[in-house]
């Protein structure tokens, strides 16, 4: 089923969310409904927040990196689920690169990130993994561990974007956009 995604402006976006068990309900449902939500919107990461959803989830299906001349190999294969992650030890040099977000449509903006991180997460199994990321792939679990923790990627732009912006936002808020996948907007007027 695809779910509608939360748009900027929303409280469930700002905060940090939870840790889930393994009794969480429908947690697979769910998982399987993020995914065709995301694939539906065209994104490569999907995290719990951004369904309305306050807990420690997150997806990622970095394919669409992988394509084309200038692709990343490394995002080829990369598909996971993270439950519960703990991100820990980002180094290497920051790097540039314009970021979207599926809550944002329409802005893109360039975030500096560090190139290398280490991660521990569960999967849709309930695997303990631990895992070093590079380049792309440690990129979107950057962006999409930023969302758990109630972090967008505009949070990360200088304040004086950050205001340039803010008409942009309030209209995306508003429900003042064009998007071509479901959403759910915080400040829409509601037709008599």
């Amino acid at each position: 089923m695809i779910l509608p995604i939360v748009a900027y402006g929303d409280p469930v976006l700002k905060k940090a969310a939870q840790e889930i068990d393994q009794n969480y309900p429908d947690l697979d449902k769910l998982i399987e409904n993020m995914f065709e939500t995301m694939y539906q919107a065209q994104g490569v990461g999907l995290a719990a927040p951004q369904i309305g959803e306050s807990i420690r989830l997150f997806i990622v299906d970095a394919s669409p990196f992988a394509e084309g001349d200038d692709g990343d190999p490394a995002c080829e294969d990369f598909k996971r689920v993270f439950i519960n992650p703990v991100l820990f030890d980002e180094n290497g040099e920051e790097w540039g690169f314009e970021e979207g977000c599926l809550s944002i449509p329409t802005i893109r903006e360039e975030v500096q990130r560090k190139e290398r991180l280490k991660i521990e997460y569960y999967d849709e199994n309930w695997d303990l993994y631990e895992e070093e990321l590079d380049g792309m792939p440690a990129r979107i679990v950057q962006h999409e561990y930023d969302h758990i923790e109630g972090v967008l990627f505009t949070d990360r732009i200088s304040a004086l974007k950050r205001t340039l912006l803010k008409g942009k936002l309030v209209d995306i808020s508003k429900g003042d956009v064009d998007v071509n996948y479901k959403m759910r907007f915080p400040k829409l007027k509601k037709k008599r």
